[in-house]
């Protein structure tokens, strides 16, 4: 893709093409069930500064549940200089935010599905998630999970958010799971690389260190799905892993592990979501630049601030936008390594937005 000729196809008069670039780069979770035009995010979003929200239940109203939340996300997209990431967490079980009780399909856990081991009947639900997605307007959903099942990590394993201990099978329920959001037009990311699922502590309340649990298997489902060309997206994880790189720097701030071994060593093409940005395992132990240059410099794309977590600071999204500029004006960030993550995110919206 030419980034110039596609910059000029979408961008506004008088719209700063870096600061359009950058904004793809950012996602932004926000609150309430309405379109608020003060709201920081709404007004990023307009000024071409955001490039992809989050839906969190926080967003779904209880009353006339489908019709406000399709009105929020249009408003949304209206807003929006390019087309937006409506994203979601709806992998099943435990982490649902389209809730039941509000009328949406029911989902079982991905230990259910795995223990089934049944392609039939992963499709039969992964297809009614995928199109109830669709149909409100959500098109990239993070799931499903590849890591392989610890019945001991918290986060995880205890959650029964992963399919099986056995990689084989992982592989083989994911598929199941990306065909059906793929039949709906709704994007998938892969989740948590290179593999949370051996961590002992939640990198959403501090430092995860799998450096003597985490297995080299770990790494095979997403070899699989790699190679299949089924991958759209890969989600980084907070894990510090000292076989992969010898400076336990988080795996998503860690060039060894998001270009050496994803990029490089994994052949993969497609676009790298950072998890949340916010989380303790990163927001209590690096500053927020230095963060956020660490992970674009080591291959992320996206850099995602869900403002989902109790008692971690709000970040504004005018703020984080201006940081990653200066960097990159200042000689921090080189502006061909935002050309790479636009002409990435931009490829993966052209697919099907």
């Amino acid at each position: 893709m030419n980034t110039n000729s596609t910059i000029s196809t979408v961008v506004k008069p008088g719209i700063d093409s870096l600061d359009i670039k950058i904004g793809q780069m950012i996602i932004f979770g926000f609150y309430g069930t309405k379109i608020n035009k003060s709201d920081p995010v709404y007004v990023a979003v307009k000024e071409g500064k955001v490039g992809s929200i989050l839906i969190y239940s926080r967003n779904i109203s209880s009353s006339k549940t489908s019709d406000a939340l399709k009105s929020l996300i249009n408003g949304f997209q209206d807003a929006a200089t390019i087309p937006l990431f409506i994203s979601i967490d709806q992998e099943g079980g435990l982490v649902n935010r389209l809730p039941q009780t509000l009328g949406f399909p029911s989902m079982p856990s991905a230990l259910y599905l795995g223990n089934k081991n049944n392609p039939d009947i992963t499709k039969y639900y992964s297809d009614n998630i995928a199109y109830t997605l669709s149909r409100l307007g959500i098109n990239l959903n993070y799931a499903p999970v590849v890591d392989l099942h610890n019945p001991q990590c918290p986060v995880l394993g205890a959650r029964e958010r992963c399919f099986s201990s056995s990689p084989a099978k992982v592989a083989k329920q994911a598929t199941e799971v990306i065909k059906s959001h793929n039949y709906f037009k709704v994007h998938t990311v892969l989740k948590h690389f290179p593999g949370h699922g051996s961590s002992t502590t939640d990198s959403h309340f501090g430092i995860a260190d799998v450096t003597n649990t985490w297995k080299w298997e770990e790494i095979t489902p997403y070899r699989e799905l790699i190679e299949n060309n089924i991958a759209d997206a890969i989600m980084t994880a907070h894990i510090v892993n000292g076989k992969l790189d010898k400076s336990k720097l988080p795996a998503t701030l860690s060039r060894p592990v998001i270009t050496g071994l994803l990029r490089d060593s994994l052949g993969f093409k497609g676009v790298i979501f950072s998890d949340d940005m916010q989380m303790q395992a990163i927001s209590n132990n690096f500053g927020l630049k230095e963060s956020m240059q660490k992970a674009i410099i080591a291959g992320v794309d996206v850099l995602m601030f869900s403002n989902n977590i109790p008692g971690i600071k709000d970040y504004s999204p005018s703020n984080i936008h201006r940081i990653i500029k200066e960097l990159v004006i200042n000689g921090k960030i080189a502006p061909e390594r935002i050309d790479i993550s636009f002409n990435r995110i931009m490829e993966m919206k052209k697919k099907w937005l």
